[in-house]
């Protein structure tokens, strides 16, 4: 079996089936399977290994011409104990459109390519052998459908890749009381030192939770409430908190008990917050030196092989200096989300708005549900420091209602992180940071560039007309240096930013140049370098595709690590 961890570290129960591996598959090219019956019956004439796409090298398929509709069946065993409770089956992503049957019943549909979702199928299942069968409909050059990065056309091209079809994360089963949490929601408040936890329950409870939160082993405290209704709020005391942090990742661990119920969760102490031109981490300024991760693998497409594959891209952005990552045009899998948190690792969640037609107001019932999702998803996590669900819009003041919406939906779910209303060339009506996109690769006129901004009024970025212009945000360079670097031997022959430089010391200069003009700039809070890998005909990451290095870490480690003037 691949990927056989646990999927969903943020809540975690004992009881548990993985169901990836070796799965039934057809391609549907018709998209007439739902006539035809194909959940109770089809001749089903590949096998594929879950939870890899059938794009991808590790799926067994490998087919990447495009596919709009696909099948999945597979048996799975339940016993008899099971049925003392709820079953319920989970999917970490499916993209696009699925639905799901057991036992040739449907019992649920999804839209979304890039979130989670569970249906309780206990009164569909029987004792002994079941059958679930999926249907995914994915068409990424339907306009009111967000692909990211995903290319629209048979190959890649541009920033654009291979696809992905269907199911890419892990499938399984869960096995849980009558009553149990569906949801939890914890929000740390180092100033007033301690823990707001709310939980969500499936129905009616009437029954006292308890919450024991400790560190390395060691009871925190131990503090109850009683339960009528369907959510539960309590307040944990963490008195003289160790507080999370990029260069002390502190996590604590944290029980719940409710009824017959048993969960386990982790967070940290951490407190995010802007004060001038800075944002703050545990109210001293963070510079935060990002790099664009475009979560791609050379034989997973966007499934990492392992989980150890998902936390060594940490590992790798941590050696050459970086404290963090976009997520760019990507919601990532939930294990990349915990070994951030784990390892300390300063993360922005994003939105693959891509091939969205953000012109269209129907695009805003497209996604605003699955932003929702994946905010609510990783909420949680110390990691995640910031919101942004769009990229380089156009400049059209119809979209400006679309991004506002946005951002006033993610500020009610969380208003304790900035968010970038549109990171890229235009900011409509509100955003919390104020970002700008810039691939100049001559270190002397990037630094012209941000003259006005460090001495002046910031008169250079001027948005279209009737778009917002700058207020005085926190200003950060979200994609810059991109610089075209290729090793000889691994990759296609590619492009970068720019012209590529005529050697390896060149390539230093150029980086250097580039990175000093932001960290000195008094008035700038954060920079994020394009990228921390090739990805196919990209060839303008800090390392290959295959995860080689292409430089000397630790000389990149020494430029980025350099002290910056906002944390003066």
């Amino acid at each position: 079996m691949m990927r056989p961890e646990y999927p969903r570290p943020q809540l975690v129960r004992e009881k548990w089936q993985n169901l990836n591996g070796e799965w039934d598959f057809l391609i549907d090219h018709g998209c007439s399977g739902k006539d035809r019956k194909f959940y109770e019956n089809a001749d089903f004439n590949m096998k594929i290994n879950i939870p890899f796409a059938p794009e991808s090298k590790l799926s067994g398929i490998e087919y990447v011409d495009f596919m709009k509709c696909v099948w999945y069946r597979r048996t799975f065993t339940v016993d008899s104990s099971a049925f003392d409770g709820r079953i319920l089956i989970h999917f970490g992503a499916v993209d696009y459109r699925s639905e799901v049957w057991i036992n040739g019943v449907s019992v649920g549909y999804h839209k979304g390519g890039y979130t989670p979702f569970v249906f309780d199928i206990t009164d569909k299942c029987k004792e002994g052998e079941n059958t679930v069968v999926v249907y995914a409909y994915d068409d990424t050059r339907d306009p009111l459908q967000p692909r990211g990065k995903q290319s629209e056309y048979y190959y890649n091209h541009g920033c654009d890749y291979t696809r992905t079809t269907g199911i890419w994360q892990t499938v399984w089963l869960e096995f849980v009381p009558n009553v149990y949490i569906s949801k939890l929601r914890l929000t740390p408040d180092i100033d007033n030192e301690r823990l707001h936890v709310v939980a969500t329950f499936n129905k009616d409870c009437e029954e006292t939770m308890t919450a024991e939160a400790s560190l390395n082993g060691n009871t925190v405290t131990v503090q109850s409430v009683k339960v009528r209704g369907t959510t539960a709020e309590m307040f944990l005391d963490i008195k003289n908190p160790e507080l999370w942090s990029v260069e002390s990742p502190t996590l604590y661990d944290l029980k719940l008990t409710v009824g017959e119920d048993v969960v386990t969760s982790y967070f940290g102490m951490r407190k995010i917050a802007i004060k001038g031109y800075a944002i703050e981490i545990n109210n001293k300024p963070v510079f935060q030196r990002l790099v664009l991760d475009q979560g791609f693998y050379p034989d997973g497409i966007y499934t990492a092989p392992t989980d150890e594959d998902l936390k060594n891209d940490i590992i790798l952005s941590k050696a050459v200096g970086f404290n963090g990552a976009r997520l760019h045009m990507k919601i990532f899998e939930p294990r990349l989300i915990y070994w951030a948190d784990k390892l300390g690792y300063l993360l922005w969640g994003e939105y693959p708005n891509w091939g969205l037609n953000t012109d269209d107001p129907r695009a805003l019932l497209s996604m605003l549900s699955e932003w929702i999702e994946e905010v609510e998803r990783d909420y949680n996590s110390p990691a995640i420091i910031g919101w942004c669900a769009f990229n380089e819009l156009g400049s059209a003041h119809r979209i400006a209602d679309i991004i506002e919406t946005v951002y006033d939906v993610t500020k009610g779910i969380d208003p304790f992180r900035p968010v970038i209303d549109t990171s890229g060339y235009i900011h409509a009506r509100k955003t919390d940071i104020y970002d700008w996109h810039d691939y100049e690769q001559d270190p002397a006129k990037f630094a012209e560039h941000y003259e006005s901004l460090a001495h002046g009024d910031g008169e250079y970025f001027k948005n279209p007309k009737d778009m917002s212009q700058y207020g005085g945000q926190p200003f950060f360079v979200s994609e810059f240096g991109g610089t075209w670097w290729k090793i000889d031997d691994e990759g296609e022959q590619g492009w970068g930013y720019g012209k590529a430089p005529e050697n390896i010391e060149e390539f230093y200069a150029r980086y250097e140049g580039l990175v000093d003009v932001l960290l000195s700039n008094p008035k700038m809070c954060a920079f994020c370098y394009t990228q921390l890998t090739d990805v196919m005909q990209e060839c303008n990451g800090i390392y290959t595709f295959s995860r080689k290095a292409k430089f000397d870490a630790a000389r990149l480690h020494a430029i980025n690590s350099k002290k910056a003037a906002i944390e003066e």
